[in-house]
């Protein structure tokens, strides 16, 4: 028996590592963990889930999700008028994606079969679970590159009803039957640190018990040590995360080495891709580490949970998106077009912010924020309160926002909103006259009945969309129309999310050595494994693809696991 690291050998005296077996370990308690856990459990095998965090955060970043799921051609879409295919869906993946490497191949593969099961068994799939849909599709990553460019052709974000714990759910409960036939065991406060092989196997981890903690759900534990513990099983899945928390790991991978000085953190702490090193060390491959997932349109919560937490602004396309020195960003730029596209932007005038300039009633419409937490009319499934989103109200998590956001301004005028602008960023970089230019300028365009702003045209294009006109675009009017004001700026920074990079995997989810041979025994998903094959999104994302990378990759790995243990 080898480990891949050296333990420390206990002092006389100390106690001996808590051991652990199973017919397969899972390695963290995300969706993803609980997904392959659940498959592996339903086989008949003995499961152990392992996770370095309380109990409490079960279910790991998928409970403070929106639920977006990406579908394809559902009777969601078709009621609204939506056209779509696999065909249609697939050549979008792939235009996004932009694979250009080796060792994408494995990737390649994973996307093939994620869009078939997006078009085919995930939906009806997830209904036999439990989870509904909201009905209103809505419409992310709209591109604007030309028919072979980045971007959703239609609209394939379907949120699910109950957001992110609806999600979670039906694989917690399932997991907890299991525990109560005794054929399932959590071990919370379990921090694995590496893998053990036996005769070129690997059978099981090892690792640090951490001390009881009371943190609340995505809080940041503490790393005190009481113990160690072994786990041995004939199957390891990994699926420890990716690196969103890890902001020292994040700016060691960033594409051409300039990352931004300062990032908000769209994820807990606990995401800090620890555990990709033990299954390097094991004789795993990592894939595409540069290529990352982050958004430009982060804002500090004002109730923060976590270090440095922030929520991202899903936009409509109305918003005026200018940089930090106020020039307009270009086409096809606009907010909820490109969120790579434009952080790269953002990033290459050299400052780190860029701020969306709008009015109080664009904000109401278009504006909806990221996560389960902020959307309780959504995750309480409660379609009173969801009657009420658009209005103003203290109860309303866009009102609060509006009320107590450090990065929220409301002016009157152009040149009042340019002095507030410039004392937030602390910085002369706005100018008023160029502000005012800015804004009026856009205003003509709406004047004119016609105009020759594509943003204005993509606005209009919008609202031939049903759920865009009934919730999400409000309907072009002057900018300075004091019926619809007053003005807002919101300043806007770099918010981590997720690792488009990971594990390399086979369609079975098990991990691949440098040669592209199994490393046997060990399996990986969800977004440690780039959510199948070490980078299923290439470059770009979707949306909606990352809870339904980890249903899809956890499922594959858990089934797979479960049929190699004799």
């Amino acid at each position: 028996m080898t480990r891949d690291e050296a333990v420390p050998v206990p002092s006389p005296g100390s106690p001996s590592p808590a051991r652990i077996e199973a017919d397969v370990l899972v390695v963290g308690a995300g969706l993803a963990g609980l997904v392959a856990a659940a498959q592996a459990y339903a086989a008949g095998r003995r499961v152990a889930v392992l996770d370095q965090e309380p109990e409490a955060s079960a279910g790991g970043q998928a409970h403070w999700s929106f639920g977006g799921l990406f579908l394809v051609n559902t009777p969601e879409q078709r009621r609204l008028g939506v056209r779509d295919s696999a065909e249609l869906a697939l050549a979008d993946w792939f235009a996004s994606a932009g694979f250009d490497r080796e060792e994408d191949a494995s990737a390649r593969q994973w996307a093939e079969a994620y869009v078939d099961f997006a078009a085919g068994e995930k939906r009806s799939w997830l209904a036999s679970l439990g989870v509904g849909l909201f009905p209103l599709v809505q419409w992310a990553e709209r591109g604007g590159y030309g028919p072979d460019g980045h971007g959703n052709t239609v609209p394939r974000f379907h949120v699910a009803w109950g957001t992110g714990p609806a999600i979670v759910a039906p694989f917690l409960a399932k997991l907890r039957e299991g525990q109560a036939a005794g054929r399932v065991s959590f071990h919370f406060r379990h921090r694995a640190t590496g893998l053990t092989t036996t005769a070129g196997r690997v059978t099981g981890v090892h690792g640090t018990v951490l001390a009881p903690s009371t943190a609340a759900r995505g809080e940041q534990s503490s790393r005190e040590e009481a113990g160690s513990f072994e786990a041995s099983a004939a199957a390891v899945i990994v699926t420890s995360g990716g690196i969103g928390g890890n902001h020292s790991a994040v700016r060691a991978q960033w594409p051409g080495g300039n990352a931004p000085a300062e990032m908000l953190s769209g994820v807990p702490a606990s995401v800090d891709g620890e555990f990709l090193g033990a299954v390097s060390r094991a004789g795993g491959t990592l894939a595409n580490g540069d290529r990352m997932w982050h958004y430009p349109e982060g804002i500090h919560n004002h109730s923060p949970v976590w270090p440095r937490h922030g929520i991202r602004i899903l936009p409509g396309p109305s918003a005026l998106w200018l940089d930090a020195t106020g020039r307009t960003l270009p086409a096809p730029l606009f907010p909820g077009f490109d969120s790579l596209g434009a952080l790269r932007h953002i990033l290459g005038t050299g400052h780190t912010h860029s701020w969306f300039v709008l009015n109080r009633s664009i904000a109401l419409k278009e504006f909806a924020l990221s996560g389960s937490e902020q959307n309780p009319d959504l995750t309480g499934k409660d379609l009173r309160l969801l009657a009420t989103r658009r209005r103003p109200s203290p109860d309303n998590p866009l009102q609060r926002f509006l009320d107590r956001g450090v990065d929220f301004l409301q002016a009157a005028t152009p040149r009042e909103l340019a002095a507030r602008m410039n004392e937030l960023a602390g910085g002369n970089l706005i100018d008023a006259d160029d502000l005012e230019h800015t804004i009026r300028a856009r205003d003509r365009q709406f004047a004119s009945g016609l105009g020759k702003d594509p943003q204005l045209a993509a606005i209009r294009a919008a609202r031939r969309f049903a759920t865009d006109k009934l919730m999400r675009v409000a309907p072009p009017h002057p900018l300075l129309d004091p019926r619809h004001g007053p003005l807002l700026a919101v300043r806007l920074s770099v918010l981590t999310r997720k690792s488009l990079g990971g594990i390399r995997t086979d369609l079975e989810s098990r991990v691949l050595d440098a040669s592209g041979a199994p490393v046997d025994g060990l399996y990986a998903a969800g977004e440690a494994a780039g959510f199948g094959g070490g980078g299923i999104h290439g470059y770009r994302a979707l949306e909606g693809t990352f809870l339904g990378g980890c249903l899809f990759s956890g499922r594959a790995a858990g089934r797979a696991a479960a049929a190699a243990v004799a």
